[in-house]
C-alpha cells in the first residue's frame, strides 16, 4: 500500500531532518546536559515526533495489503525550514544592532605616514606604515583630509579637526601645538605634525569599542524576569503539549466530538498528534529571550554614536527611573576652565613675586582653580619654561587648598574654611572682599604667608552654554536637580541661580557628595551623579548612576556607568531619554512575546477548533514562532533612528 509519492517524501524530508536540522539535535542534547532545555528541545521534539510518527506510517504500509499512510513528512520539513528562515532573519537583524561597534573600528585608519628624524631633530625623512606599528613617541604626518593615525598631541602645525566620529561634537575643533588629538578623527584643512602617546590597545578608539562590546554583552537586571520564565517554560510547554494530545486522543476514542471534524486523510490519534505537535513548536522562549539584550545592543550603539558611552544594561536600567540629579560645579555646570580676573594684595608685595609663592605652591595640585593660578602666574613670566621655586612638604586638603614650604616662607593657598582650620586670623577687609567676590560668582582663593593673609585670587569659571536650559529641560521630565561643589556657599548661591537649581550644597568634601547621595536614596530616590573630577568618583560610585564629563578625569570616567564624550550638559538629557525610550521597547518586547504565547498556545491547542474548524497546522506553528522572535528584534531595531531631544534655548 506505500506509494511512490511517499517514498519520495521519506527521501527528501530526511536530510532536512537529519543534516540540515542538525543544529537542533547539538542544541537540544548541550540543553538537556545543562539540565536547562530550551527551544531547541522543543523544535527536535516536534520534528521528530512528525518524522517518526510518518515513518511509522509508511512501513505500516509497505507491509500492509489494506492499511492506508498519512505522512507528516511535509511537516517535519517545512517546520524545519520556517524556523531556520526565521533565525536567518533575526540574525541579520541581530548583526545590525552591532553595526556600531563595525563603524567605530573602521574610523581608524590602515597606514600612517612617519617622519624620520636626524640627532638634531630635523626631518629628514617619511614612509609610509601599517598603523598597526606605530610605537609611542612617533610622530606622525597627517596631512589634509587624512585620519589622525594614533592618540597624540600636536608639536607642529595647526589646522581644524573634525571629531564628530568620536565625541559626537558636529564642529570642527581648532588644533595647534600642544593640543591633544584622538586616533580615528578627521583632519581637515592644514598638516599636522603629532607626537604618539596612546597607541594599539591604550587608544581611545580601542577603549570605546572595548567599552561598547561589553555592555552590549551586560545583562540588565530586567533580564532575570526572561529567565526566571525560560526555565519553566520550556518543561511546562512540553507537558500541555502531551496533555493537548492525550485530550484529542481519548475524545476521538470516546467520541466525544462527531467524525465529520476529522479531515478526510486523518483518524482521531493523527489529528490529536498535529495539535500536539503545533503547541509544542508555536510556543517560543526565544521572543522573550531576545526582548532585553537586543534593544540593549541597539541602544548602547546608538549612545556611542551621539557620544553617550552607556556601560550596560545596568546602567541603562538605573538611568530610566532616576528622578534626581546631583550636579557638580566646577567643570560640570561651568566650563570647567577658570580664569584668574582680578588680585588684590592686602601687603606691600610685588605682583609677580606673589604669584611665584602661590604657583609653585599650586603647581603639585590636580585642581581647576590650582591651574589657573599656575597660568595666570606664567604671563607674568614671558620667558618659555620658567622653573618656579622649590616646594618642600607639600599637603593637598581635597577641596580645601594647598600648603607647602616654598623658599624661605610657608605658604598656604585655599578658601576660608582651610585659613580657619590652619588657625590663621583673617583681616575684616579680606571676607568683604571675599562677599563681593561671591555675589559677583567668583570664587575668592586666599593666600596666605608666615601665617599672614597677603592677598586674594579671584577666579572665574564661565557657566556652560545651555546649562539653565538643561535644567529646565530635566524639570519638565519630572527630574530634580540639586548642585553640590566644594566651593563657598557665595560662589555656589549665585551660580545656583543664574541656572534654576534652587536646593544647593556648598564647601563638601569628596566624602561629604557621597553621604548625600547616600541619603537621598535612602528617602526613596533614584539619584544620578554628574562630575568630573578625582573628587567626584565616591559620589559617582555611590550612585544609581554615575555620568562622568568626558573631558574629566580618567579616574571619574572609570567611576562612572555613562561617560558623557562631548563634555556637553545636553547629553544628561539624551542618556536619560534613550534609557526611557529602551525600557519602552523592552516593556512592549514582553507584552508582546508574552501576549503571544497566550494567545498563541491555546489556538494550537484547538480551542477554536470546535466552534470555527480553525486549526493551526504545525508548519503555520512553526512559522508564527520563527515570526515571533524576528518582530522583536525589529521592534528593537527601530532605536536606530532615535534622535535626543532638541532644546530650545530662552
Amino acid at each position: 500500500m506505500m506509494s511512490t509519492g511517499e517514498l519520495l517524501r521519506w527521501i527528501l524530508s530526511t536530510p532536512v531532518q537529519f543534516v540540515i536540522g542538525r543544529k537542533f539535535y547539538a542544541g537540544a542534547y548541550k540543553a538537556m546536559c545543562r539540565g536547562s532545555p530550551n527551544m531547541d528541545v522543543l523544535i527536535a521534539l516536534g520534528t521528530n515526533t512528525a518524522y517518526f510518527y510518518s515513518v511509522y506510517s509508511v512501513l505500516r504500509a509497505a507491509t500492509s495489503v489494506n492499511y492506508m499512510s498519512t505522512d507528516f513528512f511535509e511537516t517535519s520539513s517545512m517546520l524545519i525550514s520556517f524556523i531556520l528562515l526565521g533565525k536567518y532573519l533575526e540574525i541579520l537583524a541581530k548583526g545590525k544592532t552591532s553595526e556600531a561597534i563595525a563603524k567605530l573600528m573602521d574610523l581608524a585608519p590602515e597606514t600612517a605616514i612617519l617622519l624620520m628624524y636626524d640627532q638634531e631633530g630635523n626631518v629628514v625623512g617619511e614612509k609610509e606604515i601599517d598603523s598597526r606599528l606605530i610605537q609611542k613617541n612617533d610622530v606622525i604626518k597627517v596631512v589634509p583630509g587624512g585620519k589622525v593615525a594614533s592618540d597624540g598631541f600636536v608639536i607642529w602645525g595647526q589646522s581644524h579637526v573634525n571629531e564628530s566620529m568620536i565625541t559626537g561634537e558636529s564642529r570642527p575643533v581648532a588644533k595647534r601645538k600642544g593640543d591633544t588629538v584622538i586616533g580615528g578623527t578627521v583632519n581637515e584643512n592644514g598638516v599636522l605634525h603629532i607626537r604618539a602617546t596612546f597607541v594599539g590597545s591604550e587608544s581611545a578608539l580601542a577603549q570605546i569599542v572595548r567599552l561598547v562590546e561589553s555592555a552590549q554583552i551586560a545583562k540588565a537586571p530586567v533580564q532575570k524576569f526572561a529567565d526566571q520564565i525560560s526555565r519553566v517554560f520550556v518543561p511546562l510547554v512540553i507537558l500541555f503539549s502531551l496533555l493537548t494530545w492525550l485530550a484529542w486522543f481519548v475524545a476521538g476514542r470516546l467520541h466525544s466530538y462527531p467524525n465529520s471534524w476529522i479531515p478526510p486523510s486523518m483518524d482521531s490519534f493523527q489529528l490529536a498528534l498535529q495539535f500536539g505537535i503545533s503547541v509544542m513548536v508555536i510556543a517560543c522562549p526565544c521572543a522573550l529571550g531576545l526582548a532585553t539584550p537586543t534593544a540593549v545592543m541597539v541602544a548602547t550603539g546608538v549612545g556611542a554614536s551621539q557620544g553617550v558611552l552607556i556601560k550596560g544594561g545596568q546602567a541603562l536600567e538605573s538611568a530610566q527611573k532616576v528622578d534626581c540629579i546631583v550636579f557638580d560645579k566646577t567643570g560640570t555646570l561651568t566650563i570647567g576652565k577658570p580664569v584668574v580676573v582680578d588680585t588684590r594684595l592686602l601687603k606691600n608685595m610685588v605682583l609677580r613675586e606673589f604669584y611665584d609663592y602661590a604657583a609653585a605652591a599650586e603647581i603639585n595640585s590636580e585642581h581647576p582653580l590650582a591651574k589657573a593660578i599656575v597660568e595666570h602666574a606664567k604671563k607674568l613670566h614671558p620667558e618659555e619654561n620658567h622653573i618656579w621655586p622649590e616646594a618642600r612638604n607639600f599637603i593637598s586638603v581635597t577641596g580645601y587648598g594647598v600648603k607647602a614650604e616654598v623658599s624661605d616662607k610657608s605658604v598656604i593657598v585655599g578658601n576660608k574654611s582651610f585659613m580657619l582650620s590652619s588657625d590663621i586670623d583673617i583681616p575684616s577687609e579680606t571676607l568683604e572682599i571675599l562677599m563681593e567676590e561671591e555675589e559677583r560668582a567668583r570664587t575668592g582663593i586666599i593666600v596666605a604667608m608666615d601665617r599672614e593673609v597677603v592677598g586674594i585670587i579671584s577666579v572665574s569659571d564661565p557657566i556652560k552654554p545651555n546649562a539653565h536650559e538643561v535644567i529646565s529641560y530635566l524639570k519638565s521630565m519630572n527630574i530634580e536637580s540639586i548642585m553640590v561643589t566644594g566651593d563657598n556657599w557665595g560662589t555656589a548661591n549665585a551660580i545656583g541661580k543664574e541656572v534654576g537649581i534652587q536646593k544647593i550644597i556648598a564647601e563638601a568634601k569628596p566624602e561629604q557628595k557621597a553621604e548625600m547621595v547616600k541619603e537621598l536614596q535612602l528617602s526613596g530616590r533614584t539619584v544620578a551623579m554628574v562630575g568630573d573630577g578625582i573628587n567626584d568618583s565616591p559620589a559617582l560610585v555611590s550612585a544609581d548612576v554615575g555620568l562622568a564629563i568626558g573631558a574629566g578625569t580618567d579616574v571619574a570616567i572609570e567611576a562612572a556607568d555613562i561617560v558623557l564624550m562631548k563634555s556637553n550638559l545636553e547629553d544628561v538629557i539624551t542618556a536619560i531619554d534613550l534609557s526611557r525610550k529602551t525600557f519602552f521597547r523592552i516593556r512592549m518586547n514582553y507584552v508582546w512575546a508574552l501576549g503571544y504565547n497566550v494567545i498563541g498556545i491555546p489556538i494550537a491547542a484547538g480551542v477554536l477548533f470546535p466552534s470555527s474548524r480553525f486549526r493551526l497546522p504545525p508548519w503555520v506553528a512553526g512559522a508564527a514562532m520563527a515570526a515571533s522572535s524576528v518582530s522583536v528584534v525589529c521592534w528593537s531595531l527601530l532605536l536606530r533612528y532615535y534622535k535626543s531631544p532638541k532644546i530650545v534655548s530662552s
